[in-house]
C-alpha cells in the first residue's frame, strides 16, 4: 500500500509535517507512507501554465498523487481557513483526474483548527468521492519540535490509536481499489 502524505504547511519546522514524518517512521510494515512537503515550491495555479506550459515541480507532485493508493493530508490553519499554498495544490488537481475518486483522509497536528478542517473537508468530498470524513487522527503537538513530535508518536498511547488509523486506511484504500477493478462477465 502506497500513501502519500501531503504537508499543507511551507514551514521548515511545521509541526503538521513532523506528524506525518512521525507516522512513516511508525507505518506498519505493508504501508509505504512518503511526505510529500513542497507545497511552497509550486507557482501559483493557472490554466495557461496547464498542458505543455506544466512547471516541472507541479508534474512531480501530480505523478506523486497519481502513483499513489490514497492521500493524508496535514494542515495548519491560517486565519480560520486553509492554508494559501494547500489550496493552490489542490486547484494544481482539480482539471486532471490524479484525485478524483482517490481515497483521501485527514490528520491533523493542533488541539485546534476546526473551522479550516471544515472548509478543508467540503474541498476533498468536491474533489474526490473516496473522501472519507470519518477517518481522522488527531494529535495535539503545537510548539513541539520534530524530535519531541516523533517521541511522542512513539510512545505506546499514540503509536496504538496512530498504527490503527494507518491500518484503517489501509483497509478503506484496499477496498477503494476492489470496487474499482472492471468486472469480468463470464
Amino acid at each position: 500500500m502506497k500513501i502519500l502524505a501531503i504537508s499543507g504547511s511551507a514551514r521548515q519546522a511545521s509541526t503538521n509535517t513532523a506528524l506525518l514524518r512521525a507516522l512513516r517512521a511508525i507505518a506498519p510494515h505493508d504501508i509505504t507512507l512518503d511526505v510529500f512537503d513542497g507545497i511552497g515550491d509550486l507557482p501559483v495555479f493557472s490554466p495557461d501554465r496547464e498542458g505543455a506550459n506544466l512547471p516541472d515541480s507541479v508534474g512531480i507532485f501530480m505523478r506523486l498523487v497519481a502513483q499513489s493508493d490514497g492521500l493524508l493530508i496535514a494542515s495548519p490553519e491560517y486565519v480560520r481557513s486553509i492554508p494559501g499554498g494547500l489550496k493552490n495544490a489542490i486547484d494544481w488537481l482539480v482539471s486532471g483526474d490524479q484525485v478524483v475518486g482517490k481515497p483521501i483522509a485527514l490528520v491533523h497536528a493542533s488541539h485546534r483548527g476546526d473551522d479550516m478542517l471544515a472548509i478543508l473537508r467540503t474541498v476533498l468530498m468536491t474533489i474526490s468521492s473516496n473522501f472519507n470524513r470519518d477517518l481522522f487522527f488527531r494529535l495535539p503537538l503545537m510548539k513541539e519540535t520534530p524530535e519531541a513530535i516523533l517521541n511522542i508518536v512513539k510512545a505506546p498511547a499514540n503509536r496504538d490509536p496512530a498504527e490503527q488509523f494507518l491500518r484503517d486506511f489501509a483497509f478503506f484504500c484496499r477496498n477503494h481499489q476492489s470496487s474499482a477493478l472492471p468486472s469480468i462477465a463470464l
